[in-house]
């Protein structure tokens, strides 16, 4: 009695977790728009655009004016210094002082040369500590800086040429990447609901078995089967039983994996909604790969690798010598009061002009430049391969998509007549008409017929998609796909 009460408890509670779970339908369409809000690999694709984006602004902040506050706010020395004396002997002297130093200045990056420009103002004061410290102020009121590499490469005209490139490859890999995430939850989603239409033809045909099975041993008792069809049909039924409790695990299996991808609750049952049908759409390798070429990030990452290329060979170039030019112009200051250190102003200029010009190097800067030049070669190559592979690639999805309606249409076909030919089997062994060899040749018949309707129609969104996640074009719309980038950001 007591082993029936808790077997009865055991049900029950095996049975409770049904009341905490929450069935909840989900259409493909519905699948997708979560993914793309709360998938992790959503959620990295946007970090990486925003970090990109960061990147974008950084250099854009690079081609504007910089105000810049330099101070030494004090600086006090009380230490003893080397000095050298009239008869050229060494001693040590006291220095005790204090000192307050502060420059403004206003710089601007000249890209067209490279150079840089600066307007600057500075104050600096020194006080001697002691009984009989002196203190001294010098001005510089305005002076103007400029610094230009005459030969060297000019790396900001290179990066006005590469970071734009850049981050038009990273907008379109955003959107590639978002149709990925597509591409994978429709994996998931295909996966989930052939687990789902696995277990609902393994409970059938569980039942099937056990139903024929019953039916086989009263025939056996009125001896109109045999003892090997009656063998074969209790085989059947354990079968059926192994299947129906591996159905079962592989749709717990699936069921997980698709709601930690959407990154729903354990709570949650899905039940997957096959689509209903699919549009008829036929594409054009040409327009097609005219769309890719225009819009994929493909097409600027080959641009960038160009660029980065030549900038190599450039660096390389202008290492080969380097003069720097530097120039000064302004007026300064002295005096032992504030107020009087900007009165009297003297001219303040300085030009100067460094040259580094390699004598003897031995070929290492010329080999350099043949090590960049010889680079930009194999990345030539390398491109020119990779695009003949994208067309290629193109070319095979667009007939694989063409094709794909019709196999569809043709597996969705197959899959009635499967249905209905089972039936009609399982009616015609009631009678005695067929033997257990074609009753289980209608069953896997059905079986397999329904798992190919399903994976035609995986295989139909997944191409559509991967064209889209190429192209990136809205095909059913006739529109290109379109991010409110801004909006993405600020997120």
């Amino acid at each position: 009695m007591k082993k029936k009460i808790l077997f009865a408890l055991l049900v029950s509670w095996l049975a409770w977790p049904s009341y905490s779970q929450n069935e909840r339908k989900i259409t493909l369409p519905e699948a997708i728009a979560l993914a793309r809000v709360q998938s992790v690999d959503a959620a990295v694709a946007l970090n990486e655009l925003k970090t990109s984006y960061w990147e974008y602004r950084t250099f854009r902040a690079d081609l504007l004016p910089e105000v810049n506050f330099t101070g030494t706010l004090p600086n006090y020395n009380k230490s003893y210094t080397r000095y050298q004396q009239e008869d050229g002997s060494y001693t040590f002297v006291r220095n005790n002082s204090l000192g307050i130093s502060g420059e403004l200045s206003i710089d601007q990056n000249i890209w067209f040369t490279g150079g840089k420009l600066s307007v600057s103002s500075s104050l600096d004061y020194i006080k001697q500590m002691g009984a009989n410290g002196k203190e001294v102020f010098m001005s510089i009121p305005i002076g103007l800086k400029l610094t230009q590499p005459i030969f060297g490469v000019n790396h900001l005209k290179w990066s006005r040429r590469i970071e734009p490139v850049k981050y038009e490859e990273a907008k379109a890999g955003f959107i590639t990447a978002t149709e990925e995430v597509t591409m994978r939850t429709i994996n998931y989603f295909f996966n989930l609901l052939l687990a789902k239409e696995n277990l609902g033809t393994a409970k059938q045909n569980e039942e099937n078995a056990n139903r024929l099975y019953e039916v086989a041993v009263a025939k056996r008792r009125m001896g109109q089967i045999s003892e090997n069809e009656l063998l074969q049909l209790k085989l059947a039924s354990l079968k059926a039983q192994a299947s129906l409790t591996e159905a079962e695990s592989n749709l717990n299996a699936n069921m997980f994996q698709l709601r930690a991808f959407l990154g729903l609750s354990e709570t949650e049952i899905l039940e997957p909604v096959l689509p209903q049908s699919a549009p008829a759409l036929r594409m054009e390798y040409n327009d097609v790969l005219d769309k890719a070429l225009q819009r994929n990030s493909f097409a600027q990452n080959i641009r960038r690798r160009q660029l980065e290329a030549d900038y190599s060979v450039a660096t390389a170039k202008g290492n080969m010598r380097e003069i720097n030019l530097y120039a000064s112009v302004g007026y300064t200051g002295q005096d032992k009061t504030l107020s009087s250190s900007y009165r009297n102003l003297l001219d303040n200029q300085v030009i100067e002009v460094g040259v580094t010009i390699p004598l003897l190097d031995w070929g290492k800067r010329r080999g350099k430049v043949k090590v960049a030049e010889s680079n930009r070669e194999v990345v030539l190559s390398r491109i020119r391969q990779e695009q003949m592979n994208f067309n290629q690639d193109i070319f095979l999805l667009v007939e694989k998509f063409n094709n794909q309606l019709a196999q569809l249409t043709i597996a969705d076909e197959a899959d009635q007549i499967a249905q209905k030919r089972y039936k009609t089997s399982i009616e015609t062994f009631l009678i005695g008409k067929i033997n257990t060899l074609d009753l289980n040749d209608a069953q896997t018949s059905k079986d397999d017929a329904r798992q190919k309707h399903i994976q035609e129609m995986f295989y139909y969104w997944y191409y559509y998609y991967q064209l889209r996640s190429l192209t990136l074009w809205d095909f059913e719309r006739n529109t290109q796909l379109e991010v409110d980038f801004k909006m993405s950001i600020e997120l």
